[in-house]
């Protein structure tokens, strides 16, 4: 049986991969619109008005549009395949990437709840930890990639050790940023 639904594994995992890359893309763009509408927050009027009305216009429109379609359906293709070729869940590295899938996923439905503030006018982070929540999602999709592509040859230890170095970097590049936009924010 197997035999014959074989060709369609690749059929899902086509799709899953043009999927996850649309997540991400999606994930990566509504931070990018949280941060500017939360600066928004800081212009004098009509600007704030016009400019907060625009960006809660676009992230509900990439959330319902983009972000949640592709994050279904690469769920759905990723059970597709699951369901096509169970000895997948047999593998440990299977184990550790649906752990980190379930983190990208907790992670896509708190975006979700910023959407729903934002749109109510609630602004609890602000644009510098905005900054730093967009690049945890950067660590899951590191994180899930080579997991998929060491598969076996994942060793705790040295996975944990680049993980948490990928993380330090992206934290002290966020810090090095907020600190060169304050300094020409000053010379202006």
């Amino acid at each position: 049986m197997i035999e014959t639904l074989q060709p369609y594994y690749y059929y899902f995992v086509a799709v899953h991969i043009v999927f996850v890359i649309s997540w991400m893309a999606g994930l990566f763009y509504i931070l990018s619109l949280f941060i500017y509408h939360t600066e928004a927050n800081d212009k004098p009027e009509p600007e704030k008005s016009i400019l907060v009305n625009q960006f809660t216009k676009m992230e509900a429109t990439l959330w319902k549009i983009i972000a949640t379609p592709a994050m279904i359906i690469t769920v759905l293709a990723g059970v597709s395949m699951l369901t096509l070729h169970p000895m997948l869940l047999q593998m440990p590295w299977m184990h550790v990437k649906l752990g980190f899938v379930v983190g990208l996923l907790v992670y896509h439905f708190i975006c979700q709840n910023i959407v729903k503030q934002l749109k109510r006018g609630e602004f609890k982070l602000s644009s510098f930890q905005l900054r730093l929540w967009r690049e945890l999602a950067t660590i899951f999709m590191i994180a899930i990639v080579f997991i998929v592509i060491l598969k076996s040859a994942i060793n705790w230890i040295y996975g944990l050790i680049g993980i948490m170095g990928v993380a330090m970097a992206i934290m002290i590049a966020v810090k090095l940023y907020k600190n060169y936009r304050l300094k020409n924010k000053l010379k202006e």
